[in-house]
């Protein structure tokens, strides 16, 4: 049988297409993301790891999906492929400086390393200097490429309903930015956040917090769903992880966000399976995921271009 697995990722936008193979390094994470594919994303740059690709891929298993292999990524040849429980798909194209453990399914093949080099010199012009979004596109080798958002359905009809609501604005926003936080970042605040009317200091608390609700909080909520965690240990741990980050965004002008989050804590108690409970927090996941990708994007991080970072004697 052969486990030969060949994609390639494409940026239309910029003209760069390269070409990978998953290899069996992490064969259950590599086949989730082949099993999701095709599919487009806002392609997003590492702001401080160093030259590395990453964007979100619409492949709900990525958040709880084991790894059997991983490595320091500064490590590794440059084109190496890694799945996150972030729902990352990854691309190393240079220099890292994080020491962080990762788990690689892939590598692009050598010749397409300096195309791999020109897409990643490209989007981080994108995100740091002309926010005009650059779009991902990953598709099987030789196959047609395309784009679906899956959704789970539940068992709980009021739940179900409000899945499929989350699922249609993250849907909509996937490859559109949200005129919320377009608003947001012209200064458009209905609240009056922001102390002497700034607007900086709020985008940074937005990003901040908008982040670890899909990473830690809607994604371990998943994982330990998973895991076995008791239903009324899950419930008392959403109320406690989701409630305050998702208010404080309401108030900054994520209000679709805090409606969701309200009706999703006032449902808690009707949810008594594990099953949907991982389908509802996987959706609250990838929707916070996808938010988080446009606040990257569109952060002005060239304010801060006169801060650069110095050699220190050691």
């Amino acid at each position: 049988m052969n486990d030969t697995k060949h994609v390639e990722i494409t940026w239309p936008g910029i003209g760069i297409t390269v070409a990978a193979e998953l290899d069996q390094r992490n064969p259950s994470l590599a086949q989730a993301l082949w099993d999701g594919l095709p599919y487009q994303s806002l392609q997003g740059h590492a702001l401080v790891a160093g030259y590395h690709l990453y964007h979100v891929a619409p492949v709900y298993s990525l958040l709880h999906t084991p790894a059997e292999y991983k490595v320091d990524r500064r490590t590794v040849p440059d084109g190496t492929l890694f799945c996150s429980r972030l729902q990352h798909l990854g691309i190393k194209y240079g220099e890292l400086t994080e020491p962080m453990q990762a788990t690689p399914i892939g590598k692009v093949a050598d010749a397409d390393l300096d195309a791999l080099a020109q897409a990643g010199r490209e989007v981080w012009r994108s995100v740091y200097e002309t926010k005009q979004p650059v779009i991902a596109e990953v598709r099987r080798a030789g196959q047609q490429g395309g784009h679906v958002l899956p959704r789970l359905p539940l068992g709980d009809p009021e739940l179900n309903r409000l899945a499929i609501e989350v699922h249609a604005e993250t849907e909509r926003i996937w490859l559109n930015p949200p005129q919320e936080l377009l608003d947001l970042h012209q200064g458009r605040i209905p609240s009056g956040a922001g102390s002497y009317e700034t607007v900086l200091t709020t985008l940074l608390f937005v990003n901040g917090e908008t982040r670890p609700l899909g990473y830690s909080c809607y994604g371990g909520l998943v994982r330990a769903a998973l895991d076995g965690m008791p239903m009324p240990w899950l419930r008392q741990m959403t109320r406690q992880l989701a409630h305050t980050p998702a208010e404080f965004l309401g108030y900054c002008g994520l209000d679709r966000l805090w409606d969701f989050t309200q009706r999703l804590l006032s449902g808690l108690e009707r949810l008594d399976d594990h099953e949907d409970f991982v389908a509802i927090m996987a959706h609250m996941a990838l929707y916070c995921n996808c938010l988080g990708g446009w606040n990257l994007h569109l952060f002005p991080w060239q304010a801060g271009d006169h801060l650069r970072r110095s050699l220190v004697a050691t």
